[in-house]
């Protein structure tokens, strides 16, 4: 109740506005915080394709990031030798400080090479390979298989960004004793250092099951591609304070589970402020505006090379 009442005080008085209207009717432009980043990441991932040694600095929005000196490639040409290695730890120390935490997709080693290159904090090998990578219609098609050949490939480029690798779906659903299995497997052959799931409270206890053993889990709410199709589409998530209460029910279940950072994925701005201050681990936005603690970009977005669908 007491969040209800928050969320009405906070979130609802946006409903009405013809902001509000643009933002869950799909036809809001980015914040320009969050068109800032974008534009940097670009024009950084770009800098890299053309002059990788030109690459110094990097800034996220609105602040650089904790590696301000850039990265750097040692004598045989491998990147980010000269940057301290991304640890939970560090993201951490990046979050109690409110430096914005900076998040790119990887589905190879060229594309985990430039997210090394770029200084990006984290480099997410995603389930959305399937579509920008692989040609699938949705990332449901995605194996396990394939995630991991191709997460095996991105580690090999990413040395000092920390690696998380999506599990498709299939892998986590059935039992938390099956997605422990899944995911030591993908630790083992995969390389990554975390994992992350798409859900809410449903998977408390499969996250409390990995994380109980020391697995790092990203958690992921909003909208979850995997589940798609029973979302209606790709379409804008927690619209009504029903909703965005269970969202934030959601959010609170998978910190109490052990995340360490959860995705939130084309959300209404207040409703992502409002999750993101009732939290105590870092809020990662994708289409949930500037008020989170990060942002993640895929690559091919940023690149401009899906011709299927097209970021707003």
């Amino acid at each position: 109740m007491m969040y209800r009442q928050q969320l009405i005080r906070q979130c609802m008085p946006f409903k009405h506005s013809k902001l509000m209207n643009r933002i869950v009717t799909g036809t809001h432009t980015l914040h320009p915080i969050a068109t800032n980043y974008t534009r940097n990441a670009q024009s950084t991932i770009l800098a890299c394709l053309a002059c990788p040694q030109s690459i110094r600095t990097y800034s996220s929005y609105p602040a650089p990031t904790a590696h301000s000196e850039g990265p750097s490639k040692s004598k045989d040409g491998s990147a980010g030798e000269s940057r301290k290695k991304v640890t939970i730890t560090a993201l951490r120390k990046l979050y109690n400080t409110k430096t914005p935490i900076t998040v790119m997709t990887a589905h190879d080693y060229p594309t985990g090479l430039l997210v090394e290159r770029a200084g990006f904090d984290i480099c997410l090998v995603g389930d959305s390979l399937a579509m920008v990578g692989l040609g699938y219609e949705s990332t449901n098609k995605i194996t396990f298989e394939d995630m991991i050949h191709h997460t095996r490939a991105v580690a090999r480029s990413s040395k000092c960004a920390f690696l998380v690798g999506d599990m498709p779906f299939g892998t986590y659903e059935v039992s938390p004793e099956v997605a422990l299995k899944n995911a030591i497997r993908y630790i083992h052959e995969g390389n990554v250092e975390a994992v992350k799931l798409e859900g809410g409270i449903e998977l408390k206890d499969t996250i409390k099951r990995l994380t109980d053993v020391g697995i790092p889990v990203m958690g992921h709410i909003g909208l979850t591609p995997q589940r798609q199709t029973s979302l209606g589409g790709f379409k804008v998530q927690g619209k009504t304070l029903d909703k965005a209460q269970k969202m934030l029910q959601d959010a609170l279940a998978l910190q109490d589970a052990g995340c360490f950072s959860i995705v939130l994925e084309a959300i209404p701005y207040p409703v992502a402020k409002f999750i993101t201050d009732q939290l105590s681990i870092p809020t990662i936005g994708i289409g949930a505006g500037p008020d989170v603690s990060g942002q993640v970009l895929v690559m091919m977005d940023i690149l401009g090379i899906y011709d299927k669908l097209s970021p707003k």
